[in-house]
């Protein structure tokens, strides 16, 4: 019986341009996440931990970013746990890669940890009765669990385990069903996309971990890792994963209706009840909004600060058209807003996106237009 702890698209050192000044407390996060799949691989006594490519956002990772990875992954050399890595498509094996600028197996050390790439498309792990096989092509991540010699060259071993950084499907970044059924492997440790799946294609078991961490920032639940046994002990061979959470922020999207707010500190007051400093919140604000709302999103951002880990405002809303009786035609806003309200019904009538955007752009300049001939303070 093996058991491996498999994790893919860590994503260090990510810039996270979109989420402002919360974007260094999230790549903090991710070396946590990274560090909690490490403490999970030791409190289990996994006997290898594989990486399915994407360990770093990009080949041009800090120092300080590769000292912090090598310092979680010598924990698991010094308790004698191999580690197989393979590079993904942000930190490829090009000639700029980081696994070319740094030594890695040597600053792990304890001679555990291995980096499948040209010149080392497989591994033969003979205290385990195993060997961990790479894409086909290096320069390529997604290539297929086909690594040069041919499976019929692979030493005899009691467990083929593939180590590709792809998801399944028959797209750019995919390797096919048809390719993993027709491999010979027993398991394939698969990566690139960012949710945990899990399949069979004829004998070969397939698992996707998921990035342990947010990475695109829209994830409903915490990032997550794989435990996977594989199992010959009765003489068939059974492979079975577990999916378990090691990340702790999540997304979550939030449609507010603009009629139900009465001021932008009373949304402040509804969305701090609810506030949870994991979560990356994204609010979108719809339907009709009276002339007086005036929404400030960065303003909202920033008075949420601490109460969620970022909050993102999208004002969807639209100023409504009037209601009630119209003043007079022949009085300036009664012809302006009989004049205004008229093309816009035209507009949205018409059903297209570019009508659309001037149709919005008419109901702002009615909103204005309303508050100006009222006397009203302009709400911006």
């Amino acid at each position: 019986m093996l058991r491996l702890l498999h994790t893919a698209d860590v994503h260090l050192g990510a810039r996270h341009e979109d989420l402002g000044d919360a974007a260094s407390a999230l790549r903090e996060l991710q070396h946590a996440a990274l560090r909690e799949a490490v403490d999970l691989a030791l409190a289990e006594r996994v006997d290898l931990v594989l990486v399915a490519g994407d360990l770093f956002d990009t080949n041009t990772a800090s120092r300080r970013s590769v000292e912090r990875a090598v310092a979680e992954l010598a924990r698991l050399a010094v308790a004698r746990i191999r580690i197989v890595l393979v590079p993904g498509c942000h930190d490829g094996y090009t000639r700029s890669s980081v696994y070319r600028a740094y030594d890695f197996p040597a600053l792990v050390g304890e001679d555990m940890l291995t980096v499948l790439a040209p010149g080392k498309p497989w591994v033969h792990l003979d205290s385990l009765d195993a060997v961990v096989v790479g894409p086909a092509d290096p320069s390529r991540p997604s290539s297929g669990p086909f690594a040069a010699p041919g499976a019929h060259e692979l030493p005899a071993v009691t467990w083929r385990i593939g180590l590709v950084h792809a998801a399944v499907g028959g797209g750019e970044g995919q390797v096919t069903p048809a390719a993993l059924e027709a491999s010979g492997l027993d398991f394939v440790a698969l990566g690139h996309d960012h949710r945990a799946a899990t399949g069979t294609e004829g004998t070969t078991a397939w698992a996707v971990p998921g990035s342990p961490e947010q990475v695109e920032v829209d994830r409903e639940r915490p990032g997550t890792v794989n435990l996977v046994t594989l199992d010959a002990s009765s003489g068939v061979k059974v492979v079975s994963v577990e999916t378990r959470q090691v990340g702790t922020s999540w997304h979550r999207d939030l449609e507010v209706e603009a009629a139900s707010v009465a001021s932008q500190s009373k949304l402040v007051e509804r969305l701090r009840a609810d506030g949870d400093p994991d979560i990356v919140l994204d609010v979108t604000l719809a339907g009709e909004r009276s002339d007086e709302l005036g929404i400030d999103g960065a303003a909202i951002s920033d008075a949420l600060r601490g109460a969620y880990l970022r909050v993102r405002v999208h004002d969807g809303s639209r100023p409504p058209l009037t209601g009630g009786v119209l003043p007079p035609s022949e009085t300036i806003a009664g012809a302006f807003i009989r004049n205004v309200e008229s093309r816009i019904v035209e507009l949205e009538d018409a059903g297209t996106a570019v009508a659309a955007d001037e149709a919005a752009e008419l109901r702002e300049v009615l909103r204005l237009g309303r508050q100006l001939l009222s006397g009203t303070e302009v709400a911006s």
